[in-house]
């Protein structure tokens, strides 16, 4: 019989979760629970993590698990990779719902930098006004340069002092449309912009702007994946899982 792990947290992922839902299939939705209320799926949910490799294998086995849909996030890249080594170690198939990262088009002003080291050194010595659309995982890596000030867009508001000691947080979900950050940028003077690769529509908004205003984009390239199936729509895994 059919029952599915679904590794979530993306936007791909919460549609994944409603297909499989509609369809019934046998599923259950599993996320980390960095977020404090995220949209319920309507799937039976597990929240956290694994135990590595070792504990998710065993956990495939225990629950019986005939697929895995690994729709994490485009730099979740240990869960990625445990997600592969995990099914290939209990002999269950694996597909990655990935959404397509952005690409640059006319007029975009973007430099790519290959991590979070590189993008602090890309923002230069001199003090700028810095959209700094990362999540707030992250944020530690920029405490090494002060002189900026950041502009954060969190989910939720934050529990602990911020690691930037010029810094200011705006909470928010997304997705985010064009005039909403349009006025986000113009409103708090922002001069230059830190994201990540995630591609998707659901923060594309915030590359839009920086067009239109002409504003240079700090883009962090995503880490390299494990070699494994992957599928672009909900559609290409639906067809993937029931043939």
């Amino acid at each position: 019989m059919t029952r599915v792990l679904l590794l979530g947290g993306t936007t791909e992922a919460a549609r994944m979760a409603r297909t499989l839902a509609e369809a019934g299939v046998d599923a259950v939705y599993s996320y980390a629970g960095r977020t404090d209320a995220p949209v319920a799926p309507p799937l039976p949910v597990r929240v956290g993590g694994f135990g590595g490799v070792a504990g998710l294998a065993a956990y495939l086995k225990a629950e019986g698990i005939s697929h895995v849909i690994d729709a994490t996030h485009p730099f979740a890249a240990q869960m990625r990779r445990n997600a592969v080594d995990a099914c290939a170690d209990a002999g269950v198939p694996l597909i990655a719902l990935e959404r397509e990262p952005w690409q640059a088009g006319a007029g975009d002003r973007w430099t790519h930098v290959p991590d979070l080291a590189a993008a602090v050194t890309a923002l230069g010595e001199a003090p700028r006004r810095v959209f700094l659309a990362i999540g707030r995982q992250n944020l530690g890596a920029f405490a090494g340069a002060p002189q900026h000030h950041y502009l954060l867009r969190l989910v939720d508001p934050p529990t602990d002092p911020l690691p930037l000691p010029r810094a200011e947080a705006v909470i928010a979900r997304g997705p985010f449309d064009v005039a909403g950050d349009l006025a986000l940028l113009k409103d708090h003077r922002i001069e230059v912009i830190v994201a990540k690769n995630a591609g998707g529509a659901g923060a594309e908004a915030k590359l839009i702007a920086a067009r239109e205003l002409k504003l240079p984009v700090v883009l962090i390239d995503r880490p390299q994946a494990p070699m494994r199936r992957v599928a672009r729509t909900v559609a290409e895994v639906m067809a993937w899982l029931v043939p």
